[in-house]
């Protein structure tokens, strides 16, 4: 099996959260429920991290806001240095699209396109000319273990082949973070400890992962667990 090719594994920080608050407001204004409570949290580069939590704890929300997929009522986000808790909707895309790169337990797949236009679409959209999206397509494809099945659709692949070309997709841009939704969760034990060989490579390879899981198995695969309760850090625990 093979990885992405080696990244910088320096220890810049490549997310500072510095009390994160998160509120969900009833229409008549008053407060529906806190989901984030002044959370602090900084990841290196370079780090693979699970976030784990029972449901209503935080976690969805944690990873949202880390993904610029939303934005704290209060506190600031940096991502590779840049204050994205301030963002208006446009810049905040804009730094999704460069700076994340995701993996869902649905795989998230285009049906109509085969897997290398599934891992082409980021880069469409950063108007990348279409020889280079095809190049750098074919190259992610490769790196995954996938370079027979380019012109292969989601239909035709396995569980675990979609999964691939979903990690893929998500490194074509080379983002600062893979964040990952429970990963294995649509897998067989034996597919999904297979993407969590791919994942612990690229992580040696220097990239910085972001899990989000409820799987304990999965969690241990980590070096560091972020465990949430009740909108706030109740542990955070280095391994190994």
């Amino acid at each position: 099996m093979h990885a992405d090719p080696p990244r910088s594994n320096g220890q810049q920080t490549v997310a500072d959260l510095r009390k994160i608050t998160k509120t969900y407001f009833k229409p008549d204004g008053s407060v529906l429920v806190e989901a984030l409570r002044e959370v602090d949290l900084l990841i290196e580069a370079g780090q693979y991290l699970a976030i784990m939590g029972a449901s209503g704890s935080g976690k969805s929300t944690l990873m949202n806001i880390l993904g610029c997929l939303d934005q704290p009522t209060a506190g600031s986000y940096l991502l590779d240095g840049r204050d994205v808790s301030t963002m208006e909707d446009d810049e905040l895309s804009r730094a999704r699209r460069e700076k994340i790169g995701f993996v869902f337990q649905a795989f998230n797949l285009i049906s109509q396109l085969n897997a290398i236009e599934n891992v082409e679409v980021p880069l469409f959209y950063h108007g990348v000319h279409r020889h280079e999206r095809r190049r750098r397509a074919a190259e992610r494809l490769e790196a995954v273990g996938l370079g027979d099945r380019l012109t292969h659709r989601p239909p035709e692949l396995s569980g675990g082949e979609q999964q691939r070309v979903a990690i893929a997709r998500a490194l074509v841009n080379n983002p600062s973070i893979i964040m990952a939704d429970e990963p294995t969760g649509n897998l067989d034990s034996k597919t999904g400890a297979a993407i969590l060989e791919l994942l612990a490579e690229l992580h040696q390879k220097g990239m910085t992962i972001i899990v989000v899981t409820h799987d304990q198995r999965v969690a241990d695969q980590c070096q560091r667990i972020i465990q949430l309760a009740d909108g706030a850090i109740e542990s955070d625990t280095l391994q190994g």
